[in-house]
């Protein structure tokens, strides 16, 4: 595991439409491993992709270096209960910031208030950029993800 980015694949993201990512978004770049994570707002909902609900805590965990890294902090990843009884992850910074978000959506529970996973404390790492990447960047990235 990625001592800054906690991923074991350090091209495993983005994972969704992965070019038009890398082209049209700000990435935080790893400085340990190089991995690119989109730390862009979403222009709908001003939100970036770490405050986004997210299907499993390895999804949550491929993000969560972006929000301590917004935050400058470390944040943590919390298991939230819809009322139909389907999990979901959320990155917060804190545990206030949680118990806003549950009180503004009363249909969602999160059993332990505790996160379920988060890193120590927050470090910052001499190599790390946020900015877009190059057109020759991009397609390097994208090569090494079909190995």
């Amino acid at each position: 595991m990625c001592k800054e980015c906690y991923a074991d694949n350090n091209r495993i993201t983005p994972l969704l439409e992965p070019f038009d990512c890398l082209k049209n978004h700000t990435q935080y770049i790893c400085g340990s491993c190089g991995r690119c994570i989109c730390i862009s707002k979403d222009p709908k909902r001003g939100l970036q992709r770490w405050n986004f609900p997210f299907k499993s805590l390895e999804i949550a965990k491929l993000y969560l270096r972006t929000a301590d890294y917004t935050m400058k902090k470390s944040c943590g990843i919390y298991e939230i209960k819809n009322k139909n009884g389907r999990l979901l992850y959320k990155i917060f910074a804190d545990g206030e910031k949680l118990r806003v978000y549950l009180r503004n959506n009363k249909d969602k529970t999160c059993e332990t208030m505790f996160p379920v996973f988060r890193v120590e404390e927050y470090k910052e790492y001499p190599n790390t950029q946020i900015r877009k990447l190059t057109f020759d960047e991009i397609q390097k990235y994208m090569s090494e993800r079909q190995i």
